[in-house]
């Protein structure tokens, strides 16, 4: 090796220019592989002729880090929404502000009573939380058996294309909030209750799209677009290209998704493959609706529960910066999940723009076909990880040879887990510090 060690990362998206930045600083020729024209990866932003732009998903940035609200800032020039997340839901015709639990007014008085009686009697129950050994066993605990059901196991099947009792628990984190019985009455009888979502403020680059955030990465980084990796050698530590390219690496640190990632891998064991195609991950096909309406809905994105409705999560991009759609027009993003472990995609992309805007229609959002003027469809393959009983010794099996063999990892697909923008940043600055002890 020489006294510059050449370091490999791969995938250009918030991991990748994570591990990039935290190179910045130490004497290494460090370059990003993207097979995409493109860099941004999962938080990418697709710009229309027509004025419109849509990112890969919704995306924010609420890190409450100081350090890191400072170098995204900078890295767009200072120039960002700084905005109050208003979060609801949509149920059977009904608006609810989010999370449910604790906005219950407004719903059928049979439906309030029953969730407040199954929460009371769940609440007397004592919880031995080492019995608890999935997810629908923790809703039912924790709220009781008419709100579990109605509407977080409900969700469940729509968001993560399974049954909650198929989930572990490892994931949770602050994502579901479990109030007190004085909290939930409150939000049955009070239509205005106290805040209780665990996103409050967030940041959203002004001009652009998110994947603006990464404008000033990019400049100081060496990306090299347009290259696919089919090969990956750890014994001659080179990359093979699509292209014919191969180029050697002293480390090399990867964003790539564990199930893409392990087959490229020259040598990689029966059983560590077997444990990749285990991991499961939803699918999403994003479709984009612009409308002539200049207002559709004090929200930045909505949770809708109908089987009857095909998205499961709505987002107003034009509620993040008025810059994504042409002035006078509303950008709105629907999201339609698939998986190929649980829920296989039969058909095609665009088939899914008719039920999303009659779904648009159902609700009330749009108020008619004419009002739409922009759709589009953008699939993302790796969307969200689904942690089944299956993931949690497949991953730490794959882990383990990925340090064995000295490939690094990061991100939310090289993590395998569900962590957001800001977190993926810093697991691309930790898997490069992990490169640079190796080394």
């Amino acid at each position: 090796m020489g006294v510059q060690p050449n370091i490999a990362i791969i995938g250009a998206g918030f991991a990748g220019f994570g591990a990039a930045h935290a190179l910045s600083g130490e004497s290494a020729d460090v370059t990003i592989y993207e097979k995409r024209p493109v860099h941004g990866g999962h938080t990418s932003t697709h710009a229309y002729d027509d004025g419109f732009l849509f990112d890969e998903g919704p995306h924010i940035s609420f890190t409450m880090d100081e350090r890191l609200q400072e170098l995204f800032a900078d890295s767009i020039g200072g120039t960002y929404e700084k905005l109050r997340a208003s979060v609801d839901n949509y149920w059977k015709g009904h608006w609810i502000t989010h999370p449910a639990q604790t906005n219950l007014n407004g719903l059928p008085t049979d439906l309030i009573v029953d969730c407040i009686d199954d929460f009371v009697a769940a609440s007397r129950e004592p919880v031995d939380e080492t019995k608890i050994t999935d997810y629908e066993q923790w809703l039912l605990a924790a709220f009781g058996k008419t709100f579990a059901k109605t509407f977080p196991g409900q969700y469940t099947r729509k968001y993560h294309t399974t049954e909650a009792k198929n989930l572990t628990t490892d994931w949770l984190g602050p994502r579901l909030y479990r109030p007190s019985l004085r909290e939930m009455l409150t939000g049955a009888l009070n239509p205005m209750p106290p805040k209780v979502h665990y996103v409050d403020h967030f940041r959203y680059p002004t001009h652009g799209g998110f994947v603006s955030y990464l404008n000033g990465f990019r400049a100081r980084s060496n990306v090299a677009i347009n290259s696919e990796i089919i090969g990956i050698d750890p014994k001659a530590k080179t990359l093979r290209m699509s292209d014919g390219r191969v180029v050697g690496y002293d480390a090399v640190i990867s964003s790539a998704p564990l199930p893409k990632l392990i087959p490229l891998i020259d040598g990689a064991p029966d059983d560590v493959k077997l444990a990749a195609s285990k991991l499961a991950c939803t699918e999403v096909v994003l479709v984009n609706v612009g409308v002539t309406k200049p207002h559709v809905r004090d929200a930045h994105w909505t949770y809708f529960y109908d089987d009857e409705i095909a998205f499961t999560r709505l987002s107003y991009p034009s509620n993040f910066s008025p810059n994504v759609a042409p002035k006078g027009c509303s950008a709105l993003q629907a999201e339609v999940y698939f998986s190929p472990k649980y829920k296989p995609r039969t058909q095609a992309p665009e088939t899914y723009i008719e039920p999303v805007i009659a779904g648009l229609l159902e609700s009330g959002l749009i108020d008619g076909r004419d009002q739409v003027i922009h759709t589009s469809t953008i699939v993302a393959p790796f969307a969200n990880i689904i942690f089944d009983h299956d993931r949690p010794a497949a991953v730490k099996l794959i882990h383990e040879y990925l340090d064995e063999i000295g490939v690094g990892y990061c991100g939310r697909f090289g993590d395998w887990g569900y962590i957001w923008t800001d977190q993926a940043f810093t697991s691309g600055e930790h898997a490069a510090r992990k490169a640079l002890d190796r080394l």
